[in-house]
């Protein structure tokens, strides 16, 4: 494993260019690119690497981006490494071969890299996770990647990407939610703010189909969350609301009666008329005591702390 820690991250992946190609990424990878040279490899040499985040490619905008090769070729080499029986495996480009598929090329132009597989697994998907059109998810699972498997932390994530630890932070948690909601978010029929409002959420994935069926905002979404989950809380709000105030006269009877016997007295009534006393006591012998002040001589001393 690559220790991030040790080598740095620093030149971005443009230093695996030639300095015409440095708009290619903004990146910052810093690997060694000794053994690296130009060539040209056939479509059906290349083959996708395990380092690629993104799980679905759009079809329109492939479309469109191979409108584009078609008019002015492939503009920046992909980047790849030899296979053990023969070909290449793309580190990045992916999106660019398959549109050159769609444009009806036959070659690519590459960068071949000799590197090691934890090297283009860090490149390809830290090339692909500074792309702002990435799918949530796979962005965020992306990070956990790196962090599972080549041992980053969020601090050296958000160092290495030029994002904040929070941002890290708070994508990486959308992937507590139920598959279906990640997979509503992934489809773009919710956005990361709904998702991010529905991770505490016991019934998440019903609250996201409500959602979409309502096309509720953002803000919507957080109140109907709060609600869900705060319904037995205010439920208990509202019957302790209904409940009457104590008027002055009562709270004082309490306080004398408390005061005479030396326990604390509560007197309860919904209508004024009828209601509930009760004493609190702390020991046996304090009730031992009450007894015996309610019924005089009748109840024998100490018959409950004996």
């Amino acid at each position: 494993m690559v220790e991030p820690q040790k080598r740095g991250l620093g030149r971005g992946l443009n230093a695996l260019f030639e300095d015409e190609e440095a708009d290619f990424s903004q990146g910052n990878v810093d690997f060694p690119a000794e053994g690296r040279k130009r060539d040209v490899a056939g479509v059906d040499q290349l083959e996708p690497g395990r380092g690629q985040p993104r799980r679905v490619f759009d079809d329109g905008a492939l479309s469109e981006l191979a409108d584009s090769i078609k008019q002015h070729g492939v503009l920046q080499p992909l980047l790849v490494r030899e296979k053990e029986d023969g070909g290449y495996h793309i580190i990045a480009g992916e999106r660019r071969w398959r549109a050159a598929q769609k444009a009806g090329l036959h070659d690519l132009p590459v960068i071949v890299l000799d590197i090691s597989d934890a090297e283009a697994f860090e490149i390809a998907l830290i090339e692909n996770l500074q792309r702002e059109d990435l799918d949530p998810i796979d962005e965020a699972n992306g990070y956990q990647r790196l962090i599972d498997e080549h041992g980053y932390t969020q601090e050296k994530l958000a160092e290495s990407l030029g994002k904040s630890r929070s941002h890290i932070a708070n994508m990486m948690r959308l992937l507590q939610l139920p598959q279906g909601v990640q997979g509503h978010l992934s489809a773009g029929e919710i956005t990361t703010g709904h998702a991010r409002a529905l991770i505490t959420a016991k019934n998440a994935d019903d609250l996201a189909k409500e959602i979409i069926s309502q096309n509720l905002s953002v803000r919507e979404t957080e109140k109907l969350v709060a609600d869900t989950q705060g319904r037995s809380q205010k439920t208990t709000k509202r019957a302790a609301k209904s409940e009457p105030k104590k008027d002055v006269d009562t709270l004082a009877l309490e306080k004398d009666l408390s005061d005479k016997i030396g326990m604390r007295v509560s007197i309860d009534s919904h209508d004024g008329k009828s209601g509930r006393l009760s004493v609190s006591f702390k020991s046996l012998d304090q009730l031992d005591y009450l007894l015996q002040r309610l019924a005089a001589d009748n109840v024998p001393a100490g018959r409950l702390s004996a």
